[in-house]
């Protein structure tokens, strides 16, 4: 099967790398950094090309005489170019993190016969494919909270931070509007609002807040209460929240010395370089997903936890383990046969068929990306 990754970048290329290896699939690589596309030469089943993928012309001409799409590009670029493969009738296992919904092309894509899988990474992915997954174990699902966070795994000043994948898109988890469910409506607040300590065992003490995490779940779940949270070291917050209110992720120009610039060019440039993991710095994800119900008239809590940390044999990063191979996973499961839903379908609905969830998950175990599973009663 002839598959294209769009997108080499820090998941993507970790996600072509493990496609190609076992010879199951002959993978082509589109990008349009020719630097990143020379940290792929040389890779046994896997061939190159350089593309402008903000054109859907060129993804088009990318995607033609393949079998199926992987989508991995920049969240700013990511729902034209879900539009794009979709339009050129190619099924496709998608991880941008867009603001636009997706389920607006699930029209389109039943019209072309696509199968369009999306959100398939950590989160969003993993956790909506346990909820998914706990909506046909439960006899009723009531709550639903997932934190997560991927962190350097060695603190260092000022930030105490590094983004393990697209910087831009962090900067659209510290704006946009964090949207969850209380009392069976969905509530609207800042993102980084509503801070709370969360603790883990192998990382200690994380600071959660709102994000706008949910995406699908909003419309295709109903359960009275969900919420997902973004989880960093202590202090970050503040900082972040300094920087948004005083302006510098202002899109609006403004003028500079007699040039016009955007703030968040000026912080986007300023903080990226600072954010860059260096060669062999370590990262790790943390994720926790909650979900409380009733089963057989037992209301009971059942805990899904997940400590990741990157990979020094391959020197893989664990976002890009955590986030690509679930992608993989999918992609998988579509070449497979085993998903054959057209349209567009969020990882939920794939969790709810409890052959699918087992598969993604025991590709996730093989590669060492694993959840530790708690039940809990309930009074």
């Amino acid at each position: 099967m002839r598959v294209v990754v769009l997108g080499g970048g820090l998941v993507g290329g970790v996600m072509a790398r493990d496609l190609a290896r076992d010879g199951e699939f002959d993978v082509t690589v589109a990008d349009v950094s020719a630097k990143v596309l020379g940290r792929l030469e040389g890779v046994v089943g896997l061939t190159t090309v350089r593309a402008d993928l903000s054109d859907a012309g060129s993804i088009r001409r990318v995607v033609d005489g393949n079998d199926l799409v992987v989508g991995a590009v920049p969240g700013h670029m990511g729902f034209a170019a879900l539009k794009a493969v979709i339009e050129a009738g190619k099924s496709i296992v998608d991880i941008s993190f867009f603001s636009e919904d997706a389920l607006a092309l699930d029209a389109l894509a039943r019209q072309h016969g696509v199968c369009a899988v999306v959100d398939c990474g950590i989160a969003p992915g993993c956790s909506n494919l346990i909820l998914g997954r706990m909506e046909t174990d439960f006899d009723q699902v009531d709550r639903f909270i997932c934190y997560v966070g991927g962190l350097p795994a060695v603190r260092t000043w000022p930030w105490e931070y590094k983004a393990p994948f697209s910087p831009s898109d962090v900067l659209e988890e510290y704006t946009r509007p964090a949207r969850y469910v209380a009392a069976g409506r969905m509530v609207t607040m800042p993102a980084l609002s509503e801070p709370e300590f969360v603790e883990f065992p192998e990382v200690g003490t994380l600071e959660a807040f709102n994000t706008d995490g949910l995406r699908s779940l909003l419309v295709t779940v109903k359960v009275p209460f969900m919420i997902e949270k973004t989880m960093r070291y202590p202090g970050h917050i503040e900082k972040i929240r300094v920087l948004r209110e005083s302006g510098f992720f202002g899109t609006e120009p403004i003028e500079v010395g007699g040039i016009r610039v955007k703030p968040l060019d000026v912080t986007s440039h300023l903080l990226f370089p600072s954010w860059q993991f260096g060669p062999g710095e370590e990262d790790l994800t943390a994720m926790r997903v909650i979900v409380e119900g009733a089963k057989e008239g037992r209301r009971l809590r059942r805990s899904f936890e997940m400590v990741d940390r990157f990979d020094r044999g391959t020197g893989t990063t664990s976002m890009a383990r955590t986030t690509g191979f679930t992608c993989t996973a999918g992609v998988r499961l579509v070449a497979q046969g085993l998903w054959k839903r057209k349209g567009v379908s969020p990882p939920e609905f794939i969790g709810r068929e409890p052959r699918c969830y087992d598969f993604i998950m025991d590709e996730l175990a093989k590669r060492g990306v694993m959840f530790q599973e708690t039940i809990t009663p309930l009074g």
